[in-house]
């Protein structure tokens, strides 16, 4: 099982990036993907989640308003657009895949290997 995160990088406070999460066909069309953050010394939070037909989604309280989580199951990738971005959205972004739409980490069975983000004030 691959999935490959990509798309972080450095930008300011205010500005915008486009996650991408990469996998292939018999990974990821049928499944729910879910995107995570970490911080240095901190756990391993919920971000966004996407069921396997893009008909319901969830977001973090600390994102709603400013992500927005797709996904386009012909190119096998998910996506999170992050608008709007502060400082405390500074992590190493994950993606992972599930059977079905939770928000519970330890229910997802693959993971992607992260992308940073930094945001600077």
């Amino acid at each position: 099982v691959q999935l490959q995160a990509s798309g972080g990088g450095l930008v300011q406070a205010g500005g915008s990036l486009r996650l991408s999460c990469a996998g292939s066909k018999d990974t990821f069309s049928s499944y729910a993907v879910g995107w995570f953050r970490q911080s240095p010394g901190k756990e391993r939070e919920f971000v966004a989640a996407i069921s396997w037909n893009s008909g319901n989604s969830y977001y973090a309280e600390s994102v709603k308003g400013r992500f927005t989580i797709s996904r386009d199951n012909a190119k096998n990738t998910a996506y999170l657009n992050m608008n709007n971005l502060k400082p405390d959205d500074t992590a190493l972004y994950y993606c992972a895949r599930n059977w079905h739409l939770t928000i519970i980490p330890g229910e997802y069975d693959a993971w992607g290997q992260g992308t940073q983000v930094t945001v600077s004030s």
